[in-house]
């Protein structure tokens, strides 16, 4: 465990393909200080993403690589990789990022890469998530930060975040709900891993020097 007062200000690259609410709401959490980081770039995937904007808005390089200019996934992916690499990012974070990662992004990435997914992992890995936790007549549904991994949604859980299922919700209901969660714990990973207490080992999550369950981080 680091002293954050102490320890060199991370560099955070943020992947997003939408609005950007997540990364704006981590960016301003770097510029106020809660973060012991700075976001030095955000990419997206498309061209039109709402999120470019903003980031621009707050003075951070904002760029695009529109992933319909190649062949194949695998070729996006090198180019990807080279393009955040050449940032020297100690984290990357996914942000609403749709897509799914090859290996030879992650890989180049591993331990220092994260995702959020609006679903209590192991449940409901993919899309969908708030009408699959409704057809299911869920009482409980929520969010997962995890460290990416090669499997999709399926790398280790850090933190997660429950969220009641009331009679007569509908997915807005749950997505305003799961979002209102979103904002408050991927800054709180952020800053943990950014005042390295958090890193992922082979034999699972560890955060100060503990190794937590498969759930994450858990306290009442």
């Amino acid at each position: 465990m680091t002293d954050s007062s102490t320890a060199r200000r991370k560099r955070i690259v943020i992947l997003i393909s939408g609005s950007g609410s997540n990364m704006v709401n981590l960016a301003e959490h770097c510029k106020n200080g809660s973060i012991n980081a700075d976001v030095i770039a955000v990419i997206s995937n498309r061209a039109d993403a709402a999120g470019l904007a903003k980031a621009e808005a707050l003075g951070i390089l904002a760029e695009s690589l529109p992933h319909k200019d190649f062949a194949t996934r695998e070729a996006y992916d090198e180019r990807l990789t080279e393009l955040v690499a050449g940032y020297q990012p100690d984290l990357v974070i996914l942000a609403g990022f749709m897509r799914i990662l090859s290996p030879v992004f992650v890989n180049a990435f591993n331990g220092r890469l994260l995702n959020i997914h609006p679903s209590l992992l192991p449940k409901y890995k993919g899309i969908h998530t708030h009408q699959r936790a409704l057809e299911a007549g869920d009482k409980e549904h929520g969010v997962s930060v995890h460290f990416v991994t090669q499997e999709l949604d399926g790398g280790p859980v850090i933190l997660q975040a429950k969220v009641p299922v009331f009679e007569g919700d509908d997915i807005d209901d749950l997505q305003a709900r799961v979002h209102e969660q979103e904002y408050r714990i991927y800054p709180l990973v952020a800053r943990w891993f950014c005042a390295e207490r958090l890193q992922l080992t082979e034999e699972g999550v560890m955060l100060d020097g503990q190794l937590l369950g498969l759930q994450g981080y858990a306290a009442d």
